[in-house]
């Protein structure tokens, strides 16, 4: 039972929830990018490069005999994959550049000390009309 409390928690953390959203967040952003870079990005460079589909580019390692498959080297997935992680850190990195930013400002601002309590101005006339005497 004190592991569940643990548990519950940990999990129950404000961080945590956070993580949790960004996460499912990230996902969908992910899928959204690899749909723009596979059919809006790839199609226009692949026509200016002679009508090329990249999801076809490959290296045959070992043909096809029989029942078994040929192996290849899919270079063509490779590249798009890789244009999909530029594109996430890109976002990413304006978003962090973002944060930072707003963090700056919030640093910026100085905040003015509160101002001394009833008790405190008091204490501090009563120790100046000491000095005095």
């Amino acid at each position: 039972m004190q592991i569940m409390k643990e548990f519950k928690a940990f999990a129950m953390r404000g961080n945590v929830i956070d993580m949790a959203v960004g996460v499912v967040i990230g996902g969908a952003f992910g899928k959204i990018v690899s749909s723009f870079v596979s059919d809006v990005i790839m199609p226009p460079i692949g026509l200016l490069m002679g009508r090329v589909n990249f999801s076809d580019l490959v290296i045959t390692l070992q043909k096809a005999h029989g029942e078994v498959a040929a192996v290849t080297m899919n270079y063509g997935k490779f590249i798009q994959t890789l244009i999909d992680f530029i594109i996430v850190a890109f976002a990413i990195f304006m978003v962090v550049k973002g944060m930072n930013s707003l963090k700056k400002k919030e640093a910026a601002a100085p905040v003015p000390p509160p101002a001394p309590s009833k008790e405190e101005t008091l204490l501090a006339e009563i120790r100046d009309i000491l000095k005095q005497k």
